[in-house]
């Protein structure tokens, strides 16, 4: 009997015991010392497994292997862009809500074009130019950086670091300690006076070497043998732009823009991304960033892929080349976040804010539906068959991604009716070859399109900055006058389907085939983080990522 209380007793000891320690390790408020969001601009979803084979196991393959895999992410709203892709990742909302429709759109109120990120009430910093002259003014909405700050009584930091102005700002959100950007004229990280009055010193320092110099010594040519890139095109295609003056495939000569002193053809070669991941990691050493008990986040945006993309396509050796480069740069970043933040002490997400359409030049090879619509063009024509039957210039104002802005001066002044310039557009718009149908935009949900579809399109549409008439083009068609590289921007898988990483501190090992979407980012992290999510997220969170 004394034998049976004395075990009994050590029984209930170990495990009151255990079960403080193990309170104790997993606090129900417990956080990643440091969060990082990964954007690649213009990386399809099939880019993960085409060239698996050839990945470094540090890089993609750690992600996939470790981390949770979304197989089936969509992007649940069109046009699928770059300003549009990355401020609904981090606000987990959508053009509708957060009022980013595109990179540009027609304001009425100012009767001009609007960049997606312009601010002329804050000055440049970093630069004798204009190209600083931006801040997240135009969103509507909270970002994951932004509820984090509320969370913490704004004692964390956020960072948002990309080449492109929109790709730093947009992720990093409102109330942001900083964001920084590449300047093209000077080769520089640039930001504005929204965040500061002048560049921290370790930023003057970073870009004082002029690093793109040094990358340019490097020339481009593929890292392994050329014959041994089989699940490219071959090198040299009519349907490719020849983005480096004149050059046809590899290797590129890059030392003659060191004589040139362009800063600018940079963003087409691989190396953009791996100065990218260089000042992230000078930032996160520098800002100390995860170092302390109070979470911060870091937004990196890789915008190289986007210009080498557009360029050659997804068929290219230069696409698969700079994967190829990407994975190894990630491996080492992912490596260095280990060595100075911690193994287990960071979360990260890896997606993307679009994919990309094949060239149609391509596609006509191998015999798949292909071909362009010039909306610009397009454009012009309605116009002037408008003039034929309603007698006035220019009632269609602006056209950005197969919208068309109605010009309301005009029709006010002369006493117009609205419906029937729309009627009369559309009946015309429908007879240009390869546009598939069209529709009064302020009418989407009474359009006869599949429920999945219409949804992308409402889901897109903000009443303040869309245009009034919407063209769908056929699958496998680009709104371009160009017959070389590739476009994106519609609803289509090949625009629309993303790769979705999670890894880290907090996330589960596994992969799910369950549609999920970019929107569902967002409240994910925010779950993670115990913290409340962006105020226009009408994502879910993705329960099977997180460890409960």
């Amino acid at each position: 009997m004394k034998k049976t209380s004395i075990f009994i007793f050590l029984i209930f000891i170990l495990t009151s015991t255990f079960s403080k320690k193990t309170e104790k390790e997993i606090s129900i408020n417990d956080r990643p010392k440091l969060v990082v969001g990964i954007v690649i601009d213009q990386m399809r979803w099939d880019y993960l497994y085409r060239f698996y084979d050839r990945y470094t196991d540090g890089g993609f393959k750690r992600l996939m292997r470790e981390g949770f895999s979304c197989e089936n992410t969509l992007i649940p709203y069109y046009p699928t862009v770059t300003a549009a892709g990355h401020a609904s990742i981090f606000t987990g909302s959508v053009p509708a809500i957060n009022g980013i429709v595109g990179n540009d759109w027609y304001d009425y109120d100012q009767q001009r074009s609007v960049y997606c990120t312009e601010d002329t009430s804050v000055q440049s910093v970093g630069v004798d130019s204009k190209k600083g002259e931006m801040s997240p003014k135009n969103l509507l909405v909270t970002t994951i950086g932004d509820e984090l700050k509320l969370a913490t009584n704004f004692r964390s930091k956020v960072i948002g670091i990309s080449m492109k102005d929109r790709g730093a700002i947009l992720p990093a959100g409102h109330s942001a300690d900083a964001s920084y950007w590449y300047d093209k004229k000077t080769g520089n990280f640039i930001t504005s006076t929204y965040y500061m009055k002048k560049l921290p010193q370790w930023v003057v320092d970073f870009d004082a070497p002029k690093r793109v110099m040094d990358y340019y010594k490097k020339d481009w040519n593929t890292l392994y043998p050329i014959e041994t890139y089989v699940q490219s095109d071959s090198d040299i295609n009519t349907y490719e732009y020849e983005e480096f003056n004149g050059q046809k495939g590899f290797p590129y000569d890059l030392k003659h823009y060191i004589k040139e002193n362009n800063y600018d053809i940079f963003f087409s070669t691989p190396y953009g991304n791996s100065l990218t991941f260089e000042f992230a990691k000078t930032a996160v050493q520098q800002e100390q960033l995860g170092l302390d008990s109070i979470t911060d986040m870091l937004t990196v945006s890789i915008s190289s892929t986007d210009y080498i993309g557009h360029s050659f396509g997804p068929n290219s050796i230069e696409a698969e080349d700079t994967y190829l480069r990407l994975d190894k740069d990630l491996a080492s970043f992912l490596h260095y976040l280990d060595e100075k933040v911690g193994a287990n002490n960071y979360t990260l997400f890896l997606t993307a804010d679009h994919g990309a359409a094949h060239v149609p030049g391509f596609l006509e090879k191998h015999k798949l539906p292909n071909g362009n619509v010039s909306s610009s063009d397009a454009k012009k024509a309605l116009n002037v068959f408008l003039k034929e039957k309603f007698g006035y210039d220019s009632l269609i104002i602006a056209c950005f991604k197969s919208q068309y802005y109605l010009n309301f001066n005009a029709i006010e002044q002369h006493n117009l009716d609205r419906d029937e310039i729309v009627k009369v557009a559309i009946q015309f718009l429908k007879k240009i070859d390869n546009i598939d149908r069209v529709v009064d935009y302020t009418k989407i949900q009474e359009a006869t399109i599949p429920a999945p579809v219409r949804e992308q399109f409402t889901n897109g549409y903000n009443s303040h900055r869309c245009g009034d008439i919407l063209a769908i083009l056929k699958p496998g068609y680009l709104d371009t006058k160009y017959k070389t590289g590739t476009q994106h921007s519609v609803w289509n898988p090949y625009d629309a389907h993303i790769p979705l990483l999670f890894y880290g501190y907090g996330i589960n090992k596994g992969k799910t085939y369950t549609k999920t979407y970019m929107t569902d980012i967002a409240p994910t992290i925010t779950s993670l983080l115990h913290i409340q999510m962006p105020s226009g997220c009408i994502g879910n969170t993705i329960n099977k990522a997180i460890i409960k």
